[in-house]
Formats: C-alpha cells, sequence, structure tokens
C-alpha cells in the first residue's frame, strides 16, 4: 500500500508517501501562498524526490475538514482528481484526528483545535496511551467556555495540537490544571497524519469512492448564513404584510 496524502485545512500546505508504515517523504509549505497555486506542484516534486510516478499510488487521500472552507475544498478537489484519473481509492479523513495521530507518543488527553472564529474552535478529544488513540468526542464546533469545562473534568494530562492550541492554551491552561502545548513540529496539521489516519481506514477493507466524498465543514459559510438571514428576514416581512392586511 503506497498512499499520497494531501493536507491543506488551513494557512500551511502539505503532502506526504507513505509507503504501508513508514514516511517515504513530506513536504510541508507554510510561506502564505495560495493552496490552489501550490499543492499540486508539491505533489509533483515530492513523487519525484521518492523515485515515483503517479502510477506507483495506490491510495489518495486527504484531509476533509473541518478547516479552511477554501483550503479544504482546494485539498477535496485535488485528492478526488487524482483519483478518479487512476481510478484509486480516495480516503477522506478528520483533519482533528490526523493532528492527533502526529502525537500519538503523548500519554493523556490529547486536545485538538482549529480556530473557528466566532469565540469557538473546531475540536475533538482523544485519549492516548501506548500509542493508541482512543476517540472521546465528536468532531464539533464549540465555545472556549465550554471546552474549558469539559477539560477540567477530565483528570489526566493534556495536551493541546493543532493552529488554534495556541489559542486554547493561552486562554485555558490557568483554568484547566495539566495542560501542556505541543511543539511546533508536532502541533500543526500535517499530511503525514492524514496518510497514517487513512492506512487505518483502508486497512478495514472498506471501499472509499473519490465520487462520494465531500467536506465535513460542521458549520455553514458566511455566505450561506448571510443568505438563511436574509430568506428568514424576507419571510419575516412576508407574514407581517399579511398581517397587517
Amino acid at each position: 500500500m503506497r498512499i499520497l496524502a494531501f493536507e491543506t485545512s488551513a494557512k500551511a500546505a502539505s503532502a506526504a508517501v507513505l509507503e504501508e508504515d513508514r514516511l517515504l517523504g513530506e513536504t510541508y509549505l507554510n510561506c502564505g501562498q495560495t493552496h490552489s497555486r501550490t499543492l499540486m506542484k508539491i505533489a509533483e516534486e515530492l513523487l519525484a524526490n521518492c523515485g515515483l510516478t503517479p502510477g506507483d499510488i495506490t491510495a489518495v487521500a486527504c484531509a476533509a475538514g473541518p478547516g479552511s472552507f477554501t483550503g479544504v475544498r482546494i485539498g477535496v478537489a485535488a485528492a478526488k482528481g487524482f483519483a478518479w484519473g487512476a481510478e484509486l481509492p480516495c480516503v477522506g479523513v478528520s483533519t482533528l484526528e490526523a493532528m492527533a495521530r502526529q502525537a500519538a507518543e503523548f500519554d493523556g488527553i490529547i486536545c485538538c483545535a482549529m480556530d473557528a472564529r466566532r469565540q469557538q474552535v473546531y475540536n475533538a478529544l482523544f485519549s492516548c496511551h501506548g500509542g493508541v488513540l482512543t476517540r472521546l468526542t465528536e468532531d464539533r464546533a464549540l465555545s472556549l467556555e465550554d471546552l474549558a469545562a469539559e477539560l477540567k473534568n477530565l483528570e489526566k494530562p493534556k495536551i493541546m495540537v493543532g493552529d488554534g492550541a495556541q489559542l486554547c492554551y493561552n486562554t485555558l491552561s490557568e483554568q484547566v490544571p495539566g495542560c501542556r502545548l505541543a511543539p511546533e513540529h508536532q502541533r500543526m496539521q500535517r499530511a503525514s497524519g492524514v496518510a497514517l489516519c487513512a492506512r487505518r481506514l483502508l486497512l478495514t477493507g472498506a471501499d472509499f469512492d473519490g465520487a462520494v466524498l465531500e467536506p465535513n465543514y460542521l458549520r455553514l459559510s458566511q455566505a450561506e448564513r448571510e443568505r438563511n438571514e436574509r430568506l428568514q428576514r424576507n419571510e419575516g416581512e412576508e407574514i407581517w404584510e399579511k398581517y397587517k392586511s
């Protein structure tokens, strides 16, 4: 099994190639360029540097969300396009679970966090012991206040990972005992974590068809929220006009 994985859920973009359980190579860029400009070039150069061609890949994976709406769409589109052309399995994995996989040598609670704006984070909690991850919560968007209340009830040591980890640590470390901030190289989302999660899913023997892969945003985009607000406002105005008449 040789997996090409993409991670584009935040400001950084990365691609990785995993052969069985061995990481052959990974390229990570956090230079501010748009993912649509860099991602496929990263993948092309990575394959060449590993001495591989697209024909050597047996499965494709991507971080399917949550995360940046535009970033997630780019990663999902890249994975679906590569998989469709080569008729390969295409696996979408949780962005949060992929980042937890990178810190799986830590024994305790792994708190995965991405800044979701509006005083919220995208979050999932995992318990880890001896390299084995156990999911404690589903992926969700919740307030820092609610996250703090939940973490206070967990007695194990806690480590923060993800591009929202610094925000969580700065806000919650005084309220929640036993909190640590993961070092930079283990904290941020990376394609190697995506590849490791995808391998575990592929080993179950399930069928992964890129045609049905969809991003998991967890909540509506700003444009969708504004559209729904306009529809609700217009509906209210229509009801009021009928009431007056």
